[in-house]
């Protein structure tokens, strides 16, 4: 099978589409054909020598993907062949054929198209883990979501504003502002030049949850802006790993400061990507069937014009996520 290798730690032009040896599924695991994949950050940070897989993992990029299960291994009962999926992986979403455990596998929800199911299980399983699982988002609260027009900030301000949350959102363009009012954020400010912390007070209320990708950077900030009882999720380090924690503040307003991954949680058990599937399946998918909630698809390319895809990232024109075609 054909696969897109990193052929030296570097740019996007190290990317390169090559022969690999087609994978085998073992026991507990399924192969798919693989009908698409998405650019994910990680991926970037991965081909730049940054982020390594877990142990165990694919070296090839890609932590999602869609298609058709292709081949069962020893032990899988709940799947067909034939079946159309989307999988959450830790790892070779970037060829035509990927392994998968059989517990990360999800059904492509009614009413969407395959390709477009590919934007979907890195999102859904990190929003839904960390504001719903974790934080216990629901009605009435105020939400704060950092980088609002990418794809994790996207499907966030969706499933927020579908369990009945008000949500202030933050962004770099003003296309990407308005794409976020679109989807139903209250209140959005241009980080370039506004004050998230001032614009969360002029609701007349803190954050009852926060969801960050900037880490450092934003951290004394982020606490000044929860409410009392207010959550801290930090799933992010765009803006550095080493910040300074005011405890004192932390302890008046009672607030919770929590960090986590998805790449590197066990498969099964507690805590486990298997625990995290189930429950989006379950209780996500069907208002992504009946379209509260919906993959927000900037761009979608042939996975040989994937040096073209990764800059798209960072560029204030890309709103959510960039699909790579495979077949």
């Amino acid at each position: 099978m054909r696969a897109i290798t990193v052929t030296t730690p570097g740019g996007p032009e190290t990317l390169a589409w090559t022969e690999v040896p087609d994978p085998r599924p073992g026991p507990g695991q399924v192969l798919v054909d693989v009908a698409a994949t998405a650019v994910n950050r990680a991926d970037i940070l991965q081909r730049r020598g940054l982020y390594p897989p877990p142990p165990g993992a694919s070296e090839i990029l890609g932590l999602e993907c869609s298609g058709t299960v292709a081949e069962l291994g020893e032990g899988v009962r709940d799947w067909a062949v034939g079946d159309r999926v989307c999988a959450l992986l830790s790892g070779g979403g970037y060829a035509q054929r990927v392994v998968v455990p059989a517990t990360q596998l999800l059904p492509v929800p009614d009413g969407l198209d395959l390709h477009t199911a590919a934007a979907l299980p890195e999102a859904a399983c990190t929003v839904w883990s960390n504001l719903v699982m974790i934080g216990g988002m629901g009605a009435g609260q105020l939400v704060l979501i950092h980088g609002g027009g990418g794809g994790i900030g996207t499907h966030a301000i969706q499933v927020a504003v579908a369990l009945g949350a008000t949500v202030v959102t933050t962004a770099g363009s003003a296309g990407k502002l308005a794409a976020c009012r679109e989807l139903g954020a209250a209140v959005t400010v241009n980080y370039r030049d506004e004050d998230f912390v001032a614009a969360v007070a002029a609701t007349g209320r803190g954050a009852d949850l926060i969801l960050d990708n900037m880490g450092a950077a934003y951290l004394g900030r982020n606490v000044e802006a929860l409410a009392p009882d207010g959550q801290l999720c930090v799933i992010g380090m765009q803006g550095g790993r080493l910040g300074e924690l005011d405890l004192g503040t932390l302890l008046a307003k009672r607030g919770r400061v929590f960090a986590t991954g998805l790449r590197g949680r066990p498969e099964t058990g507690r805590s486990s990507k298997a625990e995290i599937v189930a429950a989006v399946t379950a209780q996500l998918w069907p208002m992504v069937a009946d379209g509260r909630v919906r993959p927000v698809v900037h761009a979608e390319l042939p996975i040989t014009e994937v040096a073209d895809a990764h800059p798209m990232l960072d560029s204030p024109d890309t709103v959510g996520k960039v699909v790579l075609r495979v077949s």
